[in-house]
């Protein structure tokens, strides 16, 4: 059978309640039954084109993500308890960027250093002053946790900008749906199928004032080289609206239209997937190809929605998610659901001087970095990528930031000797429109799938699994 490993079963009495029904399905499987079914799932994704890119490795330009067969599982009050931390994170982030572009009271009341908004690369200058619809500048949010040992969730890194992997929660869920019908048959797993519907709700909730009751949404990407453009693809088909790059739309008289075999179509609302910088070549990089000259113009007269609003990447930034404490405090009065990674600042001379003494037991990542890129563990790193980092650190410490290796819990997963404890992450996806806010049960868990890494991100090597609500 293909059950557990022994240190798993040595140490049975961690296996949370929520598992055992599938502790029994796995130790009922046999191994060739298994692997079958991982080939399976890897012919599927093959099939059906799941890739993605990356960059600067010219011998790998498009891979397959791991996909592990056994679901990650969340009872349902684990779930309500982090739906509710979710939501009232989202809305702080909201309420921040409002204020940052407005009245700018959190900086006035000396809570986040002014410097670290007013100079952030990711500041909109430009924005200030500006409200979308609904002041609702954070339209899809992605917001990654951890768990740890101590059964207690924490906020890894909130994105606010291009948030990206939902396309393949709902691959996972569909090719699980094929793989093992047995276990939907005999657990009550909350679907999350209807997430394409509830963002094309989101989307046409912040439609421009006078776009009527239909109005017409498009999804704008890079390109077929851009690493998510499988995502962008599939989610413009699930939505059932037009997947653009910037040279199918054009602006006239500050209204955006998409170029048509019937002629030009208005667009009222644009789910982009590019980067401010590439947005509109009149506005930002006057070098960029992959924006629509003159969108800024019809974005500033209210003529056009774009999701996330321009600007949103400075809550991105590793160093104002150290405030997120005082930020939820802030605009909510309340004290925060969801807990960050205590983390230290080291643009701060006594929290710098810290990391640099303990760089072998922290992990120190850019605070614009993203995709586990430009990052140290330094439990895992030869003395030699230590020594090259403190280096770093002394030269920009205000580029960095350094937390503690937290003691992750893991989830079992399909490995060559058997099903053994891998760490994981977990990516819910947070919708905002002026229709409310909602979130289908689960999310993104990505995986790292080698015995003991903490980097699950996919461009270095870590997989993807399904993530189960369960409602019993």
């Amino acid at each position: 059978m293909f059950g557990f490993e022994a240190a798993e079963l040595a140490a049975a009495r961690t296996v949370r309640p929520a598992y055992q029904p599938l502790r029994h399905w796995l130790e009922g499987s046999p191994r060739e039954l298994m692997e079958t079914r991982r080939r399976q799932a890897e012919l599927f994704f093959r099939r059906i084109g799941i890739t993605f890119a990356v960059y600067g490795d010219p011998d790998a330009a498009e891979r397959l993500i791991p996909f592990d067969i056994v679901p990650r599982i969340l009872a349902r009050e684990e779930w309500t308890a982090l739906e509710a931390g979710l939501k009232q994170r989202v809305g702080a982030l909201n309420a921040f960027l409002a204020d940052i572009y407005g009245k700018q009271e959190i900086l006035r009341a000396g809570l986040v250093p002014p410097e670290l908004v007013l100079l952030n690369p990711a500041f909109a200058m430009s924005q200030i002053g500006k409200r979308p619809v609904g002041d609702i500048w954070v339209q899809i949010a992605g917001i990654d946790l951890v768990r740890t040992d101590a059964n207690q969730f924490f906020v890894l890194e909130d994105n606010a900008r291009t948030p990206s992997g939902v396309s393949y929660m709902l691959e996972n869920r569909e090719v699980m749906l094929k793989l093992v019908p047995e276990l939907f048959a005999n657990l009550h797993v909350a679907p999350v199928e209807a997430y394409p519907e509830k963002l094309l709700e989101t989307l046409h909730s912040v439609a421009p004032p006078g776009a009527g009751d239909e109005p017409n949404s498009v999804l704008l990407t890079p390109g077929q080289h851009n690493s998510a453009f499988y995502e962008h693809s599939f989610l413009a088909d699930k939505l059932g609206i037009e997947l653009v790059e910037g040279n199918d739309l054009f602006v006239r008289d500050d209204v955006v239209y998409m170029r048509t075999t019937e002629g030009p179509q208005r667009v009222d609302v644009i789910y982009r997937r590019l980067d401010d910088d590439f947005l509109d070549p009149l506005a930002f990089n006057p070098a960029s190809m992959l924006g629509v000259p003159g969108l800024m113009s019809a974005y500033a007269a209210g003529n056009v929605t774009l999701a996330n609003a321009v600007g949103t990447g400075v809550a991105d930034d590793k160093a104002i998610y150290s405030y997120m404490p005082e930020i939820v405090k802030f605009y909510t009065g309340e004290e925060p659901l969801l807990s960050n990674v205590p983390t230290h600042r080291c643009r701060e001379p006594e929290a710098l001087a810290y990391v640099l003494d303990h760089l072998p037991e922290l992990v120190v990542k850019e605070v614009d970095g993203s995709g586990g890129y430009g990052m140290l563990v330094g439990p895992h790193a030869p003395r030699a990528t230590i020594e090259a980092f403190a280096a770093k650190l002394r030269a920009a410490p205000e580029k960095f930031i350094a937390q503690p290796t937290l003691a992750l819990s893991t989830c079992p997963t399909l490995c060559d000797s058997g099903v053994a404890p891998r760490h994981v992450d977990l990516r819910p996806f947070v919708l905002t429109g002026t229709n409310g806010v909602q979130i289908v049960p689960g999310g993104l868990t990505r995986v790292a799938l080698e015995s003991g890494s903490l980097v699950v991100n996919s461009s270095q090597g870590g997989g993807t699994k399904d993530t189960w609500v369960l409602d019993d």
